[in-house]
């Protein structure tokens, strides 16, 4: 495909056609094959290239069953082929007509915001999955979010066949009939609106779920649920990202059953995502479509790369971490019956809890030209840690974080009439001087500091480590965003969300596309991050260091836990340590992660967290675990 601009036709109308829809072929008669198509859509079929690939003439055959006729879609103002050499002949020629015009990608290299904002409107990236990487994508997802004048989509696939395969699926209409709107969630029971079946775990544990979403042929479906990048749960059933006709790569991390392993779940109970017959499927679930170089997972494995080999014509995943709960499932119930566009809907619905696009496209918008606006979000001061402390507890007490019979209430309590006390005008504290009440503030926060760490250790999923959620569903998102690094490398951003009520903290995150949600911690609270070799084998030692630094100097207690399924194969050491912080500089901590010899190879994390006035600092690592070398 030549750099230069053109024009596409104008839309057209839908062609029906009788018989299959989509057109075997080789890669030698590809190129013919499209220029067939493209000269006479109403006497040809869209081709789709199966040499090697058995899988994509499955998925034709799938196709069959929800589209029936084609027709010219309404062409985005942009495109961009990456790497045109990598795609089979006919491909460029195949997706030209879905684009007004085409330039060329050197364009990107180096200034993908640049682009974005000299090429106003609807933009298209159309290449191999391997080209999808943080740079130049970051950049561009950023620049055009939240603008009714720009938008981004993608055309991609595991190779260049699925490629070609996606571009000819933009060309097909759903057949009459194909009218299943369907929500699976494992982590909501919304509402039953009309038009839409709706599914949640009480539905998980008395129906059959893999016969419900495989003998449906849906319009749209979400399935939202727990996971990484190969798999949603959904209670026993999982959306299974595995592709067993492609080959594993060789020095890749895979899940256990990539191992020879059986799988976490029940395997009679996996739902293979290439199976399902959905012209849009809505991947709900964190990092369920992450970008080439920030990929958990072998890709033969990758759920985005499965729905693409699979027949939708449009996949919608999320490319980090997001929050989606009761609010995005209703606000996309109703996009979906009436034909507003997933993406723009779930991203609009975010925009106050997130600074950054959740979702992506995989496929052409349905309205090229438009995205939804973007939502606007006494003098008597005593000593600064009387008030930090109170504001803390009156968190703790009030929110509801803690349940009524948590051990900590009692002194957590007896400390806050202090708080109180202290607080007060000094006319209420003459038998004190203000180095007595820090003193003695001091000391009582150290005690329960060391309290709240040692219970932390004994149990990670005490009460208080929810702080994040509790008061993030209380908050709002402050408008400032600021650049930073994560602990893996790769560019990040913290932000922080202000509570709306007068008992709820302010929460300060940071997110990076591969990591996800790397830290949490309170304003003033200690600030961590933890360095670890990305993979360690079985039977062997992580050395995790992590990097501490204190808003003020002091002692501060610091543990490291793994999630409840590892921990009966690996050790800590220590447990919890106990460290002084000069102010005004940082702290090196190191912890060794011991796993057993037979501890089951695959992605796993550790958490790192920090205890000092109250607040507990958290910083999330992953890594994996690979067979032992002979």
């Amino acid at each position: 495909m030549k750099p230069a601009a053109t024009d596409a036709r104008p839309p057209e109308p839908r062609r029906r056609l009788e018989g299959p829809l989509f057109r075997p072929v080789s890669l030698a008669e590809l190129p013919d094959a499209v220029a067939e198509f493209l000269a006479a859509p109403d006497r040809t079929r869209p081709p789709v290239p199966v040499e090697g690939r058995p899988d994509l003439a499955d998925s034709a055959r799938l196709a069959d069953r929800l589209y029936a006729g084609t027709r010219m879609p309404p062409p985005v103002d942009t495109g961009v082929l990456l790497g045109e050499k990598e795609l089979p002949d006919g491909t460029a020629a195949l997706a030209r007509p879905l684009a007004r015009r085409w330039v060329h990608e050197d364009e990107l290299t180096g200034d993908a915001a640049g682009f974005a904002a000299r090429h106003p409107g609807a933009l298209l990236l159309v290449g191999v999955y391997d080209r999808l990487t943080l740079d130049p994508v970051r950049a561009l997802l950023l620049a055009t979010y939240r603008g009714r004048e720009r938008a981004l989509s993608l055309l991609s696939g595991r190779d260049g066949a699925s490629v070609a395969w996606n571009t000819a699926k933009q060309y097909a209409v759903a057949a009459d009939g194909i009218e299943a709107v369907g929500l699976f969630t494992d982590t909501d029971r919304p509402p039953h609106l009309p038009g839409v079946r709706v599914y949640d775990d009480r539905d998980f544990a008395r129906a059959d779920i893999q016969g419900e979403i495989l003998r449906t042929r849906w319009r749209r479906v979400v399935f939202q649920g727990h996971g990484k990048d190969d798999s949603v749960n959904l209670g026993e059933f999982t959306i299974c990202g595995r592709n067993p006709v492609i080959p594993a790569q060789r020095g890749l991390l895979g899940p256990r059953c990539a191992y020879g392993l059986p799988c976490y779940k029940p395997e009679d109970k996996l739902v293979p995502l290439h199976r399902v017959e959905a012209v849009e499927v809505v991947l709900s679930a964190c990092n369920s479509g992450p970008l080439a170089d920030l990929a958990l997972y072998d890709p033969k494995y990758q759920l985005l790369l499965n729905a693409l080999d699979g027949p939708a014509r449009s996949v919608v995943t999320a490319v980090s971490v997001h929050d989606s709960d009761r609010p995005e499932n209703v606000a996309w119930m109703r996009a979906a019956v009436t034909g507003a566009d997933s993406v723009d809907t779930l991203n609009a619905s975010l925009a106050g809890s997130h600074p950054y696009p959740a979702f992506m496209r995989h496929g052409l918008p349905a309205d090229p030209g438009r995205l939804p606006a973007a939502p606007r979000p006494a003098d008597h001061r005593p000593d600064p840690l009387v008030l930090t402390t109170g504001r803390r507890l009156t968190a703790l007490l009030a929110s509801g974080l803690l349940g009524p019979h948590n051990p900590l209430r009692p002194r957590l309590t007896k400390l806050a009439r202090k708080a109180d006390l202290w607080a007060a005008r000094p006319t209420h504290l003459a038998d004190q001087s203000p180095e007595e009440i820090h003193r003695s503030l001091a000391a009582d926060l150290q005690s329960l500091d060391h309290v709240i760490a040692e219970q932390i250790s004994q149990n990670p999923e005490h009460e208080i480590m929810n702080y994040p959620a509790h008061f993030g569903d209380r908050s709002s998102l402050d408008p400032e965003v600021r650049e930073t690094r994560c602990h893996c490398g790769r560019p990040a951003q913290e932000f922080t969300r202000r509570g709306l009520l007068p008992y709820v903290l302010d929460t300060v995150c940071a997110v990076c596309m591969r990591c996800g949600d790397v830290t949490f911690r309170v304003p003033d609270a200690p600030a961590l991050l933890a360095y670890a070799a990305d993979e360690v084998e079985q039977g062997g030692v992580l050395e995790v260091r992590a990097v501490l630094r204190t808003p003020r100097p002091g002692p501060v207690r610091l543990g490291l836990f793994v999630p409840g399924y590892l921990r009966e194969d690996t050790a800590v050491e220590p447990a919890v340590t106990k460290v002084p912080v000069p102010e005004g500089q940082s702290r090196d901590v190191r912890f060794r992660l011991r796993c057993a010899p037979g501890t089951a190879p695959q992605a796993y994390y550790f958490t790192v967290y920090a205890v000092q006035d109250l607040a507990v600092s958290t910083a999330r690592r992953h890594f994996g675990v690979v067979p032992r070398r002979a």
